[in-house]
């Protein structure tokens, strides 16, 4: 991977963050700022075909709405 360079500006205690974790994980400041680039571009993406996601049949119609009782609590209300 080639690597350009550029100018940034970033915010003193943005800096600072970068700073202490580069020291923390005893790598360059350049790589954190690398990563965090590398994140926000990943999440600005837009994919020229939808992603297909796996997914599977569990032949029980209950299954989802037990899931999310499960994870978010829905209908607990009543059990407390």
């Amino acid at each position: 991977m080639a690597l350009k360079r550029t100018t940034v500006h970033v915010d003193e205690r943005d800096l600072a963050i970068i700073k202490e974790a580069a020291a923390r994980k005893g790598i360059p400041e350049a790589e954190i700022i690398r990563r965090g680039i590398h994140l926000a571009a990943m999440g600005e993406r837009r994919w020229e075909e939808p992603m297909d996601f796996p997914t599977f049949d569990s032949g029980d119609p209950e299954f989802a709405h037990r899931v999310r009782e499960e994870l978010y609590g829905e209908g607990d209300e009543d059990a407390a």
